[in-house]
């Protein structure tokens, strides 16, 4: 979003500028207090929009005009539109993968290979590696992920490890795959070609994974990350359930196989999980006609086929609960389709309100001008980056603002200190895509947590390889090791 001549010509003053983000935190920490875990249903959103009410009413009695911050408005929430669509597309997948018992057998399948000592280790691996071929954590951890939720929780391990681990892999695979939005995006931005940028992430990248990769080893073999409620019987418990109450055979996999086809031939993210979806549902049409039969809710008269739509229908929209007689199964075999996502839906809309006010009147820019004053080394300037990344996520509550705004700001710096434009679009990356995650009112926070039915709060410090990727630009930075000048900047980057 561009600034008017009125407001760049008067930005308001740094004071002013906190005074949104004061508010903000101090809302959310209100809230937190007065509604616990139960926050972000409601008494978050009304935190963003008075927040983005008090941005507003500054920025207009320092002179920005409404109708600025009216388009801004418009144009962020329609550029969150994509974002919302797959949210509603995982929803009704996961719904109708529950349904077609595909969930089930990812769980049925997965309890026999992993074991509770290799679980985190592997859970990474497994997110990583699908990522990287389909360039989306979002659709990763809304498919393999929930699965992998409910091994690891039957296995006895703590959801916030569990969900660490997820995302560490997922975010691995987003932030290397030259399918990912992100990727792509930082390596515009930064003025660099897509695989020169993804060479070059290798240097900060590998070990991070590397190091995320031990910590779950380690943690795994340690017994930390095991949920001290924990009976081994749970594991044959839940097995058992959905063996039981599913048809469970290889068959089941097609349309999983078949999402991750289109992903990866680049049909967009949306319309791919909304097939998948479809095809979900006509596996359990196919394939538990039992299942369909009992969730009807048109009684023994109805014709099969209207029981199937409706039942189809239902698992897509709403609620699906799957019903085993295993206390530990009936907690897990559930989803809310679409309608479960409606909240999340609502706290990035009005986290999306919030960022657009601050960056029309002017005020991230302001803060970012006085995070970027007296740089004047390379070290100094990407910690600045860093540091006005992070800010982002933190104020613009989304990833792409983070990488976009940031970027066109920091462009001239890095030329003027004589840096390759890689240097900027890999400090983008290893700050602004991987810790939008690690923020409860960030839109990929937002979402992540309402994928997996955990809160941000609950995972965030088991993020490893989110937490270590900055801190490893910045000790790559502070140790000159493999930066690029301009001068060097048509040489090849050597492989790492």
């Amino acid at each position: 979003m561009s600034l008017d001549n009125s407001t760049l010509h008067k930005l308001p003053s740094l004071g002013l500028s906190f005074v949104p983000v004061f508010a903000l935190v101090g809302l959310l920490a209100a809230d937190v207090i007065a509604f616990g875990e139960d926050s972000s249903y409601g008494a978050n959103q009304i935190a963003m929009l008075l927040s983005a009410l008090v941005a507003g009413a500054i920025g207009m009695f320092q002179g920005t005009k409404w109708d600025t911050i009216s388009e801004a408005m418009s144009k962020s929430v329609a550029q969150t539109t994509e974002a919302l669509l797959i949210l509603l597309m995982i929803g009704a997948l996961s719904g109708t993968w529950l349904l077609a018992g595909i969930i089930p057998a990812f769980i049925h399948y997965g309890l026999q290979v992993l074991e509770p000592n290799l679980f985190l280790f592997a859970a990474c691996i497994i997110c990583g590696v699908l990522s990287l071929a389909t360039g989306s954590s979002w659709g990763t951890v809304g498919t393999i992920g929930i699965a992998l939720i409910g091994i690891g929780t039957a296995l006895g391990l703590s959801s916030g490890w569990i969900a660490g681990a997820i995302i560490s892999g997922a975010y691995f695979g987003d932030k290397m795959s030259p399918l990912s939005d992100t990727t792509n995006i930082a390596a515009a931005v930064g003025g660099t070609d897509l695989f020169t940028h993804i060479r070059y992430m290798m240097i900060t990248t590998i070990p991070s994974l590397v190091i995320a990769l031990l910590v779950f080893l380690i943690v795994g073999f340690g017994g930390t990350a095991t949920d001290g409620n924990f009976e081994a019987s749970f594991a044959t418990e839940l097995g058992e359930a959905v063996f039981g109450t599913f048809n469970i055979h290889p068959g089941l996999f097609v349309a999983p196989l078949a999402v991750l086809l289109m992903i990866a031939r680049k049909v967009p993210a949306a319309a791919a999980l909304f097939i998948g979806a479809i095809l979900g549902a006509l596996t359990a049409i196919v394939f538990q006609p039992d299942v369909v039969a009992d969730l009807s809710t048109l009684g023994a008269d109805a014709s099969y086929g209207m029981m199937a739509f409706q039942t189809s229908i239902q698992a897509m929209a709403l609620e699906t609960q799957i019903v085993t007689g295993s206390d530990l199964a009936d907690n897990l075999l559930n989803s809310s389709g679409m309608a479960g996502m409606l909240n999340t839906v609502w706290l990035i809309l009005c986290a999306t309100v919030f960022g657009s006010v601050m960056q029309a009147t002017g005020m991230l820019q302001r803060i970012t001008q006085a995070i970027l004053s007296g740089v004047q080394s390379t070290f100094s300037l990407v910690a600045r980056s860093v540091g006005t990344c992070l800010a982002f996520n933190v104020l613009a509550s989304d990833q792409y603002l983070a990488i976009i705004v940031p970027g066109n700001m920091l462009k001239d710096a890095y030329e003027e200190q004589g840096l390759a434009p890689e240097n900027l679009s890999r400090t983008l990356e290893d700050s602004g895509t991987v810790t939008s995650v690690l923020i409860p009112w960030n839109t990929c926070g937002v979402a992540q947590s309402g994928i997996l039915g955990i809160s941000t709060w609950t995972y965030l410090p088991y993020c490893i390889f989110n937490w270590v990727s900055p801190i490893m630009t910045l000790a790559i930075a502070a140790s000159g090791f493999k930066i690029r000048s301009l001068k060097d900047a048509r040489k090849p980057v050597a492989k790492v």
